[in-house]
C-alpha cells in the first residue's frame, strides 16, 4: 500500500505546485497593463526530507522577470515622463496563455495519475476482503 500511497502524494505535490504556478500566471495577465508591473516567475525543486530526495517537487521562490519594461507614449498620461513616455510591464500575454495552459494540462494529468493510484488500491482493498 505504501508504493499507492507514496504514487499519491507525488501527484498531489505536482498538483499543489501547478496551482500555484497558474495562480502566479494569472497575476500576470491581471497585471498586464499596470505601469511598472514585472512578470513573477517561478521553478519547480523537488522536496529534500533527511538528505535524500522524494520525488515530490515544490515551487521554489517567486522571482521577479529583469527584461525592460516596455516604453509607452502617452503624453496625457499621469505618469509619463517630460518626453511622454512611461514604463508599461513586461508581460507577454501569449506567454503567459502558454504558460496557463501548460499548467493546466499538468495539473489535470497528476490528477489522472492520483485518481487511477486511489481506484488501484481501493480495487486492492476489495480483493483482500474477499
Amino acid at each position: 500500500m505504501s508504493d499507492f500511497t507514496n504514487s499519491m502524494a507525488l501527484s498531489a505535490s505536482g498538483m499543489k505546485a501547478q496551482s500555484m504556478r497558474l495562480r502566479h500566471t494569472s497575476e500576470n495577465i491581471a497585471n498586464a497593463d499596470t505601469p511598472g508591473y514585472h512578470r513573477k516567475t517561478t521553478s519547480f525543486q523537488e522536496v529534500v526530507e533527511g538528505g535524500e530526495t522524494t520525488g515530490r517537487v515544490q515551487l521554489g521562490p517567486v522571482q521577479l522577470d529583469r527584461r525592460e519594461l516596455t516604453r509607452i507614449y502617452d503624453p496625457g498620461h499621469p505618469m509619463a515622463d517630460e518626453s511622454g513616455y512611461y514604463d508599461g510591464s513586461n508581460v507577454d500575454l501569449v506567454v503567459e496563455i502558454a504558460d496557463a495552459r501548460e499548467a493546466q494540462r499538468s495539473y489535470e494529468a497528476n490528477l489522472r495519475m492520483f485518481d487511477q493510484a486511489r481506484q488501484m488500491s481501493s480495487s486492492l482493498l476489495d480483493l483482500l476482503r474477499r
